[in-house]
């Protein structure tokens, strides 16, 4: 049809699969995947949704989702990812191309709610035009070893970036995310925003790539991460990589650890809560500003998703 061309022009060249060796595997095995094509000026009201279910012990998944948003246009795309639990190692080696034309606009929300004894090692790359702009959206629950770095190259003068995510790391996983963004234009802005939370000796890891070229003067960045951690088994590390090749720009990183506090949760017990229970209005609070940014249905699963994980994490 007349879009096989732009599939063509397109696919995999965000994501070469000379990249790495997932994206090398991934461009040998792919499977099926989504393509959506926004036309110029066209804003799309209603979120686009996809979900990945992996439904075979065993397996690998590996769909390709291709977006290509253009000039002036607006999309909000939501992928939605669960597995049932098998009692053997399943790999979800997915990858994520978007490109956003001049002035466009592009929402990308990710909740996962992997089965724990799932790797997962997505690899998710946006090309940003001049004026336009990324946000992504990423909740991380579930899986036992998980790597995920969504990647913006912001090409076009003015092209922005904004990225707040959330990770749950619990009993026997290692939760390794953040995000990536190159500064390749003048002017171009990025905010990296994220929360994570580690109980029962959970591993949750917070990296971030921060890169300006030579020509990207006038450009602002900045990177803030809070942890909380709900024991003293779990581990929380921030892992920043900053490499600022131009003087004229603006760029700053903030960390924040922190535990519950016990007085907090003699103060809620005091007003008839269960300890339980306030713990996870604790932790939900911590994760609201996440919540808010996703749609309704999303924000009650999160937040039934956190109350289900707090379950039992007493003692």
């Amino acid at each position: 049809g007349p879009y096989a061309d732009m599939v063509k022009e397109h696919f995999m060249k965000c994501v070469p699969p000379t990249d790495h060796k997932f994206a090398a595997l991934h461009g040998a095995v792919w499977s099926g995947g989504s393509f959506v094509y926004v036309p110029a000026g066209v804003h799309v009201d209603i979120p686009l949704q996809s979900y990945f279910r992996l439904n075979a012990p065993g397996a690998g998944q590996f769909e390709h989702t291709l977006i290509i948003v253009d000039k002036g246009a607006y999309l909000h795309f939501i992928e939605g990812c669960s597995a049932p639990k098998y009692n053997v190692a399943n790999l979800h080696a997915g990858c994520v191309e978007i490109f956003v034309g001049e002035g466009a606009r592009v929402r990308y929300s990710t909740i996962e709610n992997w089965s724990k004894n799932m790797y997962n090692l997505n690899t998710k790359r946006a090309k940003v035009g001049k004026g336009g702009t990324i946000e992504w959206v990423s909740g991380s629950f579930g899986s036992h070893t998980g790597c995920l770095y969504p990647m913006s190259i912001l090409q076009g003068e003015g092209a922005r970036m904004e990225f707040t995510g959330i990770t749950f790391a619990g009993a026997g996983q290692d939760l390794d995310t953040g995000a990536k963004v190159v500064h390749a234009a003048p002017h171009t802005t990025s905010h990296i925003s994220t929360k994570s939370i580690a109980r029962d000796g959970g591993v949750s890891n917070f990296r971030s790539s921060v890169v300006v070229l030579p020509n990207a003067e006038g450009s602002k960045s900045s990177v803030s991460c809070e942890s909380l951690m709900l024991d003293d088994r779990s581990r929380s590390d921030t892992i920043p990589a900053m490499d600022i090749r131009c003087d004229a720009v603006d760029v700053g990183h903030e960390a924040k650890i922190g535990r519950i506090s016990e007085e907090a949760i003699f103060y809620l017990m005091s007003r008839g809560m269960t300890e339980e229970d306030a713990r996870a209005l604790i932790v939900g609070g911590f994760a609201e500003p996440i919540a808010k940014e996703l749609p309704l249905e999303y924000a009650v699963e999160m937040n039934n998703l956190i109350h289900l994980e707090m379950k039992g994490s007493i003692g």
